[in-house]
């Protein structure tokens, strides 16, 4: 039974992964649209990075007897003397990989290059390229030098893409070649669990390599987890849970005092144990105290690409193609909605600009959720449009940031586990509204299905729907703030509803 490099990084992810790719493949969750897009992104990148190495011959395959043919066609390829090969396939006793450039240099040896969608080689990329080192010197190759081309996130678009200045080659020879006998190891490893008859165990406490939220939604599937499980502690980590479980620490709630935990763990923790909210009413009033009429509640829905879609952009920016805007103008003032989607398959940045101006007037608090990600916006829109810098500017000097109360633990509840998102927060405080019946539900979706339907045009007889279902979903962002902000106002007015344990000592 063949181990490809992919199979071996879900090894190293965790040993169980691999073992249910052999033996049960049914219990790992296919990609979701949203992780499919990025596989998508990265091919689009890949198509361009190979641009630079223009003698190339493309093998790959698209069929399994093509995929199973590879390694034939791969020899007979640079039997006829190709020197810069694309996708192909080398194997090595059980071990096999598709590669994404080899160059030959002279007679077996071979130059590697691993084409990545990231902004800069990670530890994964090390360990992915040792592996194919491994393999080709099993091969009889002599490998004189590995690198990674990766995406140059400084590059501006201008006109057609110019492909050295998007891409970055970073050497890591020598890093990859250290790992080459821990490498040896754990492929030896690998190779003994395919061949154990029951998986090895399945416990998130041997996550690697930053897989743990990952591996979650496989683990979900192989055990029962109570509501309240240890899982639910905020930034929780593979060592943190091997602790607790050696404890017999399964419920959050179980969690002996004197634990070890960060801060924002400390006060999710007591917040579950009094199963009730702690709240610092004197820095709510203080908080709420500091905003000034009009009231300005906003978010920005955007794309982002890889690949810039329009002049001034930059790979992977966050780049607003929509807004919703809820307005209180005095206390008791009647509440309006104002906004812009961008619906047509051009740069949003000058026309929604343009309309934001109009709406949002001159002074008054610009209220958001996580604000350092609205006021990066702005500051990236008015960079791409100089008329609009100053706007830009002094919207930001406006903007505030509604999720400080939560952030900053001023208000605590066990059943927001630990998170400031509002997808958290708004469940508890305004049951009454939800993202549930939504037809999108998750900014990844938004900007996914946007730019799928306007950029892309690959949702041919959905685009009005989805704009409509992206109105919904913008909006009801601003509002939950607005009720959010109300249940605040509501609380120190009134703070004995609802029930809370207010901290004594605030500063």
């Amino acid at each position: 039974m063949q181990i490809s490099k992919s199979e071996y990084m879900m090894f190293l992810k965790h040993p169980a992964w691999l073992w249910l790719k052999k033996h049960d493949k049914k219990k790992l969750p296919p990609p979701d649209d949203n992780l499919q897009a990025m596989f998508d992104a990265g091919n689009k990148f890949e198509a361009y990075a190979e641009q630079l190495f223009p003698a190339g011959t493309r093998l790959g395959f698209d069929s399994y007897d093509e995929y199973k043919s590879l390694p034939e066609r791969t020899t007979k390829a640079l039997q006829d003397g190709a020197t810069t090969i694309f996708q192909g396939r080398f194997e090595y006793e059980q071990l096999t990989f598709i590669c994404d450039v080899i160059q030959v240099v002279g007679g077996k040896e071979v130059d590697l290059f691993e084409i990545k969608s990231s902004t800069k080689v990670k530890l994964d990329h090390e360990l992915d390229l040792a592996f194919q080192l491994v393999v080709l010197e099993g091969c009889g190759f002599t490998v004189r030098n590995i690198a990674v081309v990766h995406v140059n996130n400084e590059y501006t678009r201008q006109g057609a893409i110019d492909v050295p200045a998007f891409t970055i080659t970073t050497d890591i020879t020598e890093a990859v070649k250290a790992r080459r006998d821990q490498t040896k190891r754990d492929i030896q490893a690998a190779l003994q669990v395919v061949g154990e008859s029951s998986m090895p165990d399945p416990s998130p406490a041997r996550c690697k390599l930053g897989s743990l939220k990952e591996w979650m939604e496989v683990y979900k599937g192989l055990a029962t987890i109570e509501p309240g499980s240890i899982y639910d502690l905020t930034r929780i980590s593979p060592e943190t849970i091997g602790l607790l479980q050696q404890d017999g620490v399964e419920q959050l709630a179980d969690i002996p005092d004197g634990f070890a935990l960060s801060d924002k763990q400390a006060l999710q923790l007591r917040a579950t144990k009094l199963g009730e909210p702690i709240v610092q009413p004197r820095r709510i009033a203080k908080f709420l105290d500091s905003l000034v009429y009009p009231l300005y509640f906003f978010d920005y829905e955007t794309m982002a690409s890889v690949v810039p879609y329009f002049d001034g952009m930059k790979p992977y920016k966050q780049y607003p193609f929509q807004y919703s805007l809820h307005v209180l103008e005095s206390p008791g003032a009647d509440l309006r909605h104002m906004g812009y989607l961008h619906a047509h398959n051009t740069n949003p940045a000058q026309p929604l600009s343009q309309e934001l101006r109009d709406q949002i007037g001159s002074s008054g608090s610009v209220i958001t959720w996580n604000m350092s990600f609205e006021m990066g916006c702005n500051t990236l829109v008015g960079a791409m449009l100089p008329e609009f810098r100053e706007f830009y500017e002094q919207l930001n000097s406006r903007v505030v940031d509604l999720m400080l109360p939560f952030a900053n633990g001023w208000y605590a509840d066990g059943r927001f586990k630990g998170s400031a998102s509002i997808k958290n927060v708004l469940p508890v405080l305004v049951p009454s509204l939800s993202y549930k019946e939504l037809g999108i539900q998750e900014g990844a979706g938004a900007q996914r299905l946007w730019m799928e339907a306007v950029l892309d045009g690959t949702r041919e007889g959905q685009k009005d729907q989805i704009l409509a279902d992206l109105d919904e979903y913008c909006k009801l962002d601003t509002l939950a703030m607005v009720e959010i902000w109300r249940f605040l106002t509501k609380l120190v007015g009134a703070p004995e509803e609802p029930k809370a344990t207010q901290i004594a000592m605030e500063w």
